[in-house]
């Protein structure tokens, strides 16, 4: 490719809605363009990087044995109601209707309609196990859409579907996935980290989250440096932090005046933040045979410096529809206003769920359900009854013990690219998918799905591989694999006569190469593509053909090595296979 017959189209200052680092690079670089809200066109450049990522993906995902089809972006709004998701799924899920008044979805995902396809082409355990992928358009009404390709409305993603006959068939489906995925992200020249995550909307039994570490990642991944553990912060177990020891204390009623918060209750009272307790008050209504609504009411404890975990709270037995409770509600059940509330002498009854921490804790510090008044000196099984429910409740944090006993847990930022799930037969049952074993019997199929976010990946390298002067592709994912920027292509016959039989000589050792053909100054020319982020380049000139040589800079190098003209493509051979 020559510069001046391909787009390049840069920016010395991103837009000024770009937020994040890979945001505004891709925008500088003319990647991407915006046409609405997380909405982009991807350009010239950007598609360039989104086909290498393609292609990556593809080869791993047939090499898996994985079979390619395509599946349509309008979804018939039945196969969305036959699993509930319709109207689960909520606002994120772009409902349309045609010309004759009939509902569609904007897919976000084909759980539903790949189910479909194999319902009505598999009949016989001698069909399985199957692996169906397509890589396709995809559409998400985010709330708000920020960040470029890392949080937008439309984006492009593999999902790939397998069917199996029984548990351990899925499971073992699910394994050469994960495998598959952990290639394709080595292929990728990335820094990652496979993590045990929870299956959220998507459901199933078990899942794994592929995360690109980046310091700037949205997402806390939960690590132990001497062992194999790591999971999501939503998944990581948290241990309880030792055993309950003994009371030591009396039980005193303390004057805390606007002491709302433990914060500021254990600096009043001059003692550890840890040896306080953070109470959350939650409803729960439940609706009648007749029409009308029970309420619930819980109290939910933590100790003053942990933090709640809201998917592990929503799995409590009972609290799968929680909401906090108003303040009305909270006036009524405890008698006071919050930040004072308390398991000892509730105005009315509640139910106490505890952290697995709070229930080792002895000579605690909790509201009074009192205004301006708290507890110190509390114990269970003492002062007030034991919780009726103990939970992992919080997130962990750095120190915690391992849960495979292993050693102490670690944490790191990351960036969510993947997620392969162990759907089992969530969707099989609901729709019916069925296979004949053996016997002649029917029985429902066993279901996994994979995803990759194709464009989110763009913008996950770019957070991991950055500086002061532009985005630093790996080879695998960059536009170009090598730039040549001759000295006066247009004025010197020496430079553009040894730069087309470089090019030519690139391009037959099959190097992705571009050459710089515009006639711009170095300066300019070179900033160009070290904001672009092309990994290799090699500079042409007259000074140095005539001593034999040319110029190479790696992207990430602060200084260029001479290297003989003769050698230069085996050189940069070498690089590109690094």
């Amino acid at each position: 490719m020559r510069a001046s017959r391909f787009f390049i189209s840069t920016l010395k200052e991103a837009p000024a809605d770009a937020e994040i680092v890979s945001h505004k690079l891709m925008m500088r670089a003319g990647m991407i363009k915006r046409l609405g809200s997380g909405i982009y066109t991807y350009m010239p450049m950007g598609l360039k990087v989104i086909r290498k990522v393609e292609a990556i993906v593809r080869e791993e995902m047939n090499n898996a044995a994985a079979i390619e089809l395509l599946m349509p972006l309008v979804q018939p709004a039945e196969l969305w109601q036959e699993t509930g998701r319709w109207d689960k799924m909520g606002a994120e899920l772009m409902r349309v209707k045609d010309r004759h008044g009939r509902e569609f979805a904007i897919q976000p995902t084909s759980e539903e309609v790949i189910t479909d396809v194999v319902r009505s082409e598999i009949k016989s355990y001698k069909q399985l196990p199957l692996n169906f992928y397509h890589i396709q358009t995809k559409f998400r009404d985010e709330r708000r859409p920020r960040f470029g390709l890392m949080r937008g409305r439309e984006f492009t993603m593999k999902d790939a579907y397998s069917f199996d006959r029984d548990l351990a068939g899925m499971q073992q489906s699910y394994q050469v996935m994960f495998d598959a995925y952990t290639r394709i992200f080595t292929r990728f020249g990335l820094k990652f980290r496979a993590v045990a995550a929870d299956n959220g909307a998507i459901g199933g039994t078990g899942s794994h989250e592929f995360h690109v570490i980046a310091s700037t990642g949205e997402d806390a991944l939960v690590y132990c440096p001497t062992s194999d553990y790591a999971a999501n912060m939503e998944a990581a177990e948290a241990l309880a932090s030792g055993t309950r020891p003994a009371p030591g204390a009396e039980l005193v009623k303390a004057s805390t005046p606007k002491a709302a918060k433990c914060e500021d209750v254990a600096k009043l009272l001059g003692t550890e933040l840890s040896k306080t307790l953070k109470t959350l008050a939650l409803t729960v209504e439940q609706e009648g045979k007749n029409g009308d609504v029970r309420k619930d009411y819980f109290m939910v404890l933590l100790r003053g410096d942990h933090e709640l975990n809201e998917v592990k709270l929503g799995k409590v037995p009972g609290l799968g529809n929680y909401r906090f409770s108003t303040e009305a509600e909270i006036l009524e059940v405890y008698g006071c206003v919050p930040g004072y509330l308390g398991p000892i002498g509730t105005k009315a009854p509640v139910t106490v769920v505890a952290d697995r921490t709070v229930a080792n804790m002895a000579d605690f510090i909790t509201g009074a359900n009192e205004e301006d008044f708290h507890y110190t000196g509390a114990n269970w099984g003492r002062d007030v009854a034991e919780p009726a429910l103990v939970a992992d409740l919080r997130n962990v944090v750095e120190g915690d013990p391992s849960p495979d006993g292993k050693g102490v847990l670690a944490i790191e930022r990351g960036i969510e690219v993947g997620h392969v799930f162990q759907l089992g037969t969530a969707y099989s049952e609901s729709m019916k998918a069925t296979f004949l074993d053996e016997n002649g019997k029917a029985a429902p199929l066993q279901m996994g799905c994979y995803g990759i976010g194709v464009t989110r990946i763009l913008g996950a390298a770019i957070e991991q591989n950055f500086d002061d002067k532009g985005i630093i592709w790996p080879t695998s994912l960059a536009p170009f694999e090598l730039v040549l920027c001759p000295m006066g292509y247009d004025r010197s016959e020496l430079v553009k006569e040894e730069t087309d039989k470089l090019y030519a000589a690139a391009q037959a050792a099959g190097i992705d190469v571009i050459v710089d053909d515009r006639g711009l100054r170095p300066g300019a020319m070179f900033a160009d593509w070290e904001l672009i982020g092309v990994p290799h380049r090699v500079v042409i000139g007259e000074r140095g053909l005539k001593e034999g040589n040319l110029e190479y800079q790696g992207r990430r190098e602060t200084e260029a090595t001479a290297v003989p003209l003769a050698d230069v493509v085996e050189f940069i051979k070498g690089k590109v296979q690094q």
